[in-house]
């Protein structure tokens, strides 16, 4: 029993045809979209590619991928469509229609999969900034260093432009040397001794590049002893409201690739429900014109379906021309196939004895 079966008439078909004709060009116009978030999605995430330890680039890779690939199949599935008003056109189609339904089928799964992997990159971007900021923190003193003289700037405009502080918080700069030893003078016993202190001989101190200060506070920014209450006027690090950027540079970027990537996911979800609304009027039209060839009467009515037969039914059919081209494929093992019988061959080589007959 064929599954959602619709009577169409000559003219329903026609009006079916062409609407399908405009939407598909609509779906073009979807596959540009598709491609642009892409787009737009990548050069966000190159754009820092210095503060994270590898691109997460196989999310806007795949929307780029798809939406070329839109622009292709519904190109061609407006020209069906279009051709489908008139019989003798459709017979130009007869043959490919169903390989172009069964490829657009794969391809809105496709659609669907970009869409999901927009809400599961969240944790591999977290793990890569984690890392890459870790390692732009402790880059960040190299500015006479080649490759790396631009780490210091970009971790300034960023904490500038997000409002953040170092990787989780302000006090992950307390456990790295920001300070280069150019700028230190080993002349003061309080520095070298700061030096001789630690294990690894790096200066360490309880304070944050400038960049880390708020900038909607009253007071003058304070990014040094930032611990030390005695250092400053009227001043308790423990109970007053500091005014250094508190949220980290990790969360904050999160935040922000969160947001796009929900807002991506989001519109592609639609776009792979109009996609499948589209696919799914093409396979009635096709089932439709089919019927009609059978008939023999362009005017006649003719029924379409989404399925010939149930949902059960096809899966048991298409599984078995799965197995049957496996079988067909199947090479036998025996290594003795192709080597000859030596009794068949002794016997062979017999001379044949002829038989004197008695005259």
């Amino acid at each position: 029993m064929a599954v959602l079966k619709v009577t169409f008439t000559k003219t329903n078909r026609d009006k079916l045809a062409q609407v399908l004709w405009v939407l598909n060009w609509v779906s073009v116009i979807t596959g540009v979209t598709l491609f642009s978030l892409g787009l737009f999605l990548k050069v966000e995430i190159v754009k820092r590619r210095e503060l994270m330890s590898k691109e997460i680039v196989s999310v806007p890779n795949m929307l780029i991928c798809v939406g070329l690939t839109a622009c292709a199949i519904n190109f061609l599935g407006g020209k069906i469509c279009y051709d489908c008003v008139d019989t003798t056109k459709f017979l130009r189609w007869k043959l490919l229609i169903l390989p172009y339904i069964t490829c657009t089928f794969f391809f809105t799964f496709c659609i669907l999969m970009g869409a999901l992997m927009c809400y599961s990159m969240r944790n591999d971007l977290e793990e890569s900034l984690f890392l890459g900021l870790r390692d732009a923190m402790r880059y960040y003193k190299d500015t006479d260093m080649p490759g790396r003289c631009y780490i210091k700037r970009t971790m300034d405009m960023l904490q500038m432009q997000f409002q953040c502080c170092g990787n989780g918080g302000y006090r992950d700069w307390f456990h790295i040397q920001w300070i280069s030893n150019r700028y230190l003078d080993m002349t003061d016993s309080e520095v070298v001794e700061r030096l001789r202190s630690n294990v690894e001989g790096k200066y360490l101190i309880n304070g944050v590049p400038f960049s880390c200060c708020g900038l909607h506070s009253p007071r003058p920014c304070i990014q040094h002893q930032i611990t030390n209450n005695s250092a400053h006027y009227n001043y308790d690090y423990q109970k007053e409201e500091l005014n250094l950027n508190r949220r980290g540079c990790r969360q904050a970027l999160l935040e922000h690739y969160t947001q796009i990537m929900q807002s991506i996911g989001l519109i592609v979800l639609i776009i792979w429900l109009f996609e499948v609304s589209v696919l799914t009027g093409v396979r009635y039209l096709q089932t439709a014109m089919e019927n009609v060839l059978r008939l023999g009467d362009p005017d006649s009515e003719s029924d379409g379906w989404l399925l010939e037969n149930s949902i059960a039914d096809t899966a048991r059919y298409n599984f078995n021309i799965i197995k049957n081209l496996g079988k067909c494929y199947q090479v036998d093992d025996d290594p003795n196939i192709d080597v000859p019988n030596t009794s068949q061959q002794a016997q062979e080589n017999v001379p044949v004895k002829q038989i004197p007959v008695v005259r």
